[in-house]
């Protein structure tokens, strides 16, 4: 593992803390963009140390009746009380 590189999570990816970063990613995105997503499951969960830690989620969440995969970044600091929404976007994959 390289520090400060993108690796995948330690421990379960579906754990109840990856994914309440995930339902709160579609939450921020969809009061940002005025969109109505509802959170499926985790597809991928990654992390990266930085100052605190950057969770990569790819995510599934349904659009209307399509279901579609979305990749979030969501950075944590946890000592102050810090959680932002990076990233959200459509996945290409």
């Amino acid at each position: 593992m390289k520090l400060g590189g993108v690796h995948d999570l330690r421990g379960n990816q579906n754990s109840g803390e990856i994914e309440s970063l995930a339902r709160f990613a579609i939450q921020e995105h969809n009061n940002k963009e005025n969109k109505v997503l509802e959170f499926k499951k985790i597809v991928k969960a990654r992390e990266q140390v930085v100052a605190g830690t950057m969770y990569h989620l790819t995510l599934e969440a349904k659009e209307g009746d399509k279901t579609k995969n979305f990749e979030a970044k969501v950075w944590v600091k946890p000592w102050m009380n810090f959680k932002q929404l990076q990233e959200f976007k459509e996945s290409s994959s």
